[in-house]
């Protein structure tokens, strides 16, 4: 990817870094975490040195302290090498935002250090199979007595909660959403592996079952009924922004493979680049790229200055990033013909992801509603 334009050398310097760490140590085993479903534990081990796993988190939590532009371009780079791993960096970064923003102090000491380091694996426990996202729909409880919560549901495509540490649970008390840190060794927590996903194949899935799970008092993050209108909210945001930035790697690495592919590969006496119709394709591909990657600048823009209109701007990069990956994705197959439905080319699995990408933190469709319904209250 060139460099953004009027950025400073810092923030080059920065995604040269980024870049550099992607070309060697990502993408060339993308396809392997891919297929065997998994990420390797030293390839975490390698994020969380770089400072990855707590990019926007203070330096005196062992964070990078990045603004919301730099966190983008490392959303972007991480996503061209493998969607798994920038899924990891989102929720686990999701988590620590949650602790670092609306927890107490001793929720802050115990947790934020050992995420930062990547000694512990925080998971956002929302979904579940009959509400999905919504969380008025939860079915998830919490009781509360003198001493003690006890958690009691079931949490579906937790992202890395098969190797999380820690998992922050959304549930009713006294039917209030309210949001609880639960350690992955209490009492009634059971993990169960989901495997044979569509796209994100390596983000290690997981069902949680909390059987009477007895937490202590000291779990609760925030307050009683801060669940969905601060901690949910928040987060959401967070991972819906990284998202779209990922999507913008994910449009940008089906480019770069398909300029590679139509420059080598010849069809009828010639190259592909040289036939009209690859020319649109590309065309298509090289405007979405970089109208995706300008409407995540915009919304990181109005997140660092605090713009009330930054959550609505992240809703729009993200339904248009999204979109675009999925378009750009079926014209790389497409281009690439059946080498493109070869596991041998990463270009079947952009498309794999891409469609997840199209699901997760809020649907294309769900996008629609609420984008379309802000442009009306404009006109109010």
């Amino acid at each position: 990817m060139s460099v953004h334009s009027g950025e400073n050398s810092l923030l080059r310097a920065w995604q040269e870094e980024a870049a550099s760490f992607v070309d060697q140590h990502l993408a060339p085993y993308a396809n392997q975490f891919d297929q065997t479903e998994q990420i390797p534990g030293e390839f975490i081990g390698q994020l969380a040195q770089k400072g990855f796993l707590s990019a926007m988190l203070p330096a005196e939590y062992g964070g990078r302290n990045f603004d919301m532009i730099t966190l983008g371009i490392l959303a972007e780079e991480i996503g061209r090498g493998c969607s798994s791993v920038r899924s990891l960096l989102t929720v686990h970064g999701m988590v620590i935002q949650a602790i670092y923003k609306w927890g107490t102090r001793d929720q802050k000491t115990r947790w934020l250090p050992s995420l930062a380091a990547g000694e512990s694996i925080g998971a956002f426990a929302l979904s579940e199979e009959q509400a999905g996202s919504d969380v008025q729909g939860l079915q998830t409880v919490a009781v509360e007595t003198e001493d003690a919560y006890w958690i009691t549901g079931v949490k579906k495509w937790t992202t890395f909660g098969q190797i999380a540490d820690v998992f922050l649970v959304f549930a009713l008390l006294d039917g209030q959403p309210s949001a609880f840190l639960i350690p992955r060794e209490s009492p009634g927590v059971r993990v169960k592996k989901l495997t044979g996903i569509l796209g994100t194949r390596a983000s290690m899935l997981a069902e949680i079952h909390f059987d009477r799970c007895r937490i202590s008092k000291d779990a609760l993050i925030g307050k009683k009924g801060f669940g969905l209108s601060h901690v949910a909210t928040s987060c959401l945001d967070y991972g819906r922004y990284t998202i779209a930035w990922g999507c913008v790697g994910i449009a940008e690495a089906c480019l770069r493979d398909s300029l590679k592919y139509t420059s080598s590969r010849k069809q009828f006496g010639v190259y592909l680049r040289e036939q009209q119709l690859i020319q649109k394709m590309i065309t298509e591909m090289v405007s979405g790229v970089k109208a995706a990657r300008l409407l995540c600048m915009r919304a990181g823009e109005l997140k660092d200055a605090g713009h009330p209109e930054a959550m609505m701007e992240t809703w729009v990069a993200k339904y248009f990033a999204s979109t675009t990956a999925t378009k750009t994705a079926n014209q790389a197959v497409q281009i690439h013909g059946a080498n493109g439905c070869s596991p041998d080319y990463a270009v079947q699995r952009y498309l794999r992801d891409s469609k997840v990408m199209e699901i997760i933190e809020g649907s294309t469709q769900m996008h629609e509603i609420l984008i379309a319904t802000h442009a009306y209250t404009t006109l109010d």
